[in-house]
């Protein structure tokens, strides 16, 4: 098996995060992200996203339709943009990205972003208003179409003007965006990195993953015996990275950090999970930790029968019976390239208030399922957690959070 004997890599000076946020479709900001997962209160609900019918549930964030961006953004305009908009303003999250661009320079603060789609649904919608072969006026933005647009949006929004990258790993995107930015703050290419991901709910996703018949038709169950399919959501999250930081504006450290890609098939994983291990041991080596150092691991767990067999084996196979592991997406849904962002909100949490989620939806185990995964809540005084994120093709990662 060469994916696991490869010399594991080194460990490495730890990223202080000093702020970070995420908006669901539990709402706008942690707070309403941590009282949904105590009342194990799910933001799933039937799909009503306009012109868009299939019978399905859907994560939805509600209230990004009447956002407005400021005049100076207004050229940026989409549905994707906005939810950033809104996800930036949460939690103080867009003044701290701007006092760390006063404090280090602009041309010293990156931007990684992670997205599937970015602002595709406009794209979709230009195409059906073509005029004499031409995307209407109101919609001739290029900047907006291209593929890389979440990054050049949230750069402009917070003034951060060095190295600026979009990652489109599919559902491990906004999860690669830690490792990129560590790797250009170990470069000297940066002193601080705005990461995060943003997506949002379009034809091409519902009707996409419909067709690769992934989507189920009632709300999803991770890891539960009758799973039969995810539940699309759409999400925007963001941290701020720095290389150095003083020690009370550190609220956790990015502590390690394995990306892999198996290549095995172009939307299942591989049926012995190599991938996905290899991304886990080597965000321990990173970290310089022990599995069973691991006091919560957010697990990819989408719902789907071939994806959670196969992480369920992996964790089984690496940690020790006590690991409380679960699926957050029976809450927000499948947020695609912002759920790397949003599921390591929700480690970040865990470290902070002690609360392990469980897995909404499911009640029975799937016989594949080791007992690391549970699907009740729990408490328990943590030092840290790890979150995986894998997307199409094989392509892993996994991070590892510490309380500091």
């Amino acid at each position: 098996m060469p994916l696991l004997t490869h010399s594991r890599p080194a460990p490495v000076a730890p990223v202080a995060i000093t702020a970070f946020t995420t908006t669901t479709a539990l709402g706008a900001g942690l707070q309403a992200q941590h009282e949904a997962l105590v009342q194990r209160r799910g933001g799933l609900r039937r799909n009503d996203l306009p012109g868009r019918p299939l019978e399905c549930w859907i994560g939805r964030v509600e209230g990004v339709e009447t956002v407005e961006l400021p005049a100076a953004l207004e050229g940026w305009q989409s549905r994707n943009h906005r939810l950033a908009w809104l996800g930036l303003q949460q939690d103080g999250f867009l003044e701290a990205a701007r006092e760390a661009v006063a404090r280090h320079g602009a041309a010293r603060v990156a931007v990684v972003i992670g997205t599937s789609t970015s602002s595709i649904g406009e794209t979709e919608e230009a195409y059906t208003r073509l005029e004499d072969g031409r995307f209407p006026a109101d919609l001739a933005r290029l900047k907006v179409h291209c593929p890389d647009a979440a990054s050049g949006f949230v750069g402009a929004a917070t003034g951060a003007a060095g190295p600026t990258l979009t990652v489109a790993t599919a559902c491990s995107s906004s999860a690669k965006v830690f490792a990129h930015a560590a790797r250009l703050m170990q470069a000297g290419l940066a002193d601080a990195a705005i990461v995060g991901g943003v997506d949002t709910l379009c034809g091409s996703v519902l009707y996409g993953f419909n067709a690769l018949q992934l989507v189920s038709a009632q709300p999803c169950r991770p890891f539960n015996a009758a799973r039969d399919g995810l539940s699309l959501g759409e999400a925007a999250g963001f941290a701020l990275l720095e290389r150095q930081a003083e020690p009370a504006r550190v609220r956790a450290w990015l502590s390690g950090y394995g990306e892999s890609s198996d290549a095995y098939h172009m939307s299942s994983p591989h049926p012995e999970g190599l991938g996905a291990r290899r991304a886990m041991q080597d965000a321990l080596a990173r970290a310089g930790l022990a599995p069973d150092d691991i006091g919560y691991l957010s697990l990819h767990g989408t719902a789907t029968p071939a994806n959670d067999s196969v992480e369920a084996a992996a964790v089984a196979a690496l940690f020790p019976p006590t690991l409380h592991a679960s699926s957050t997406k029976g809450w927000t849904g499948h947020t695609l390239g912002a759920a790397g962002i949003v599921e390591s909100a929700f480690a970040l949490l865990a470290l902070e208030h002690g609360l392990l989620p469980g897995t909404l939806n499911s009640a029975v185990p799937d016989p594949v399922c080791g007992p690391q995964i549970r699907f009740d809540n729990a408490r328990a005084d943590i030092a840290h957690a790890m979150n995986n994120a894998f997307g199409f093709g094989g392509n892993n990662c996994s991070l590892v959070f510490s309380r500091p």
